[in-house]
C-alpha cells in the first residue's frame, strides 16, 4: 500500500516510451524551455514556487505538467513543496545531446519581448 505521500506524486512516463515529437512540442514554449534551462543550470532540484515565471500559478502548473508528461522533469514532494528535477541522465540515454542543444539554443536565442 502506498502512503499518503506517495499518492501526491504524479506518474512519470518511461523516457524510452516518449516520442521525440512530444518532447519537442513540450520545448516549443519559451516558458517551458526556461524551466528546463534553469533546472539544467541548478546545483539542486527546484521547488515550483522558486521559479520566476511570467505566468499565473495555474498556467505554471500547466507548464510543469506538460514537461512531466513529456518525460523531461520528475516531480516529488519535500514537505508541502513540489520539487522539480530534470531527468537529464535518462533523456541523454534515449536522445543523446538533446538537453545540451536545447539549453544552448535557449541561452543564445533572442528572448521574446
Amino acid at each position: 500500500m502506498g502512503s499518503m505521500e506517495d499518492d501526491r506524486i504524479p506518474q512519470h512516463p518511461d523516457v524510452g516510451t516518449i516520442p521525440l515529437q512530444q518532447i519537442l512540442e513540450a520545448l516549443v514554449d519559451p516558458v517551458r524551455r526556461s524551466i528546463v534551462t534553469k533546472l539544467c543550470e541548478a546545483a539542486a532540484d527546484i521547488r515550483c514556487g522558486a521559479f520566476d515565471l511570467p505566468v499565473s500559478n495555474s498556467t505554471a502548473t500547466h507548464h510543469f505538467r506538460i514537461l512531466r508528461e513529456a518525460g523531461l522533469i520528475r516531480q516529488y514532494y519535500v514537505g508541502t513543496s513540489r520539487m522539480n528535477a530534470l531527468r537529464r541522465d535518462e533523456i541523454d540515454v534515449v536522445f543523446p545531446g538533446l538537453v545540451d542543444a536545447i539549453v544552448t539554443a535557449d541561452r543564445t536565442s533572442p528572448q521574446p519581448a
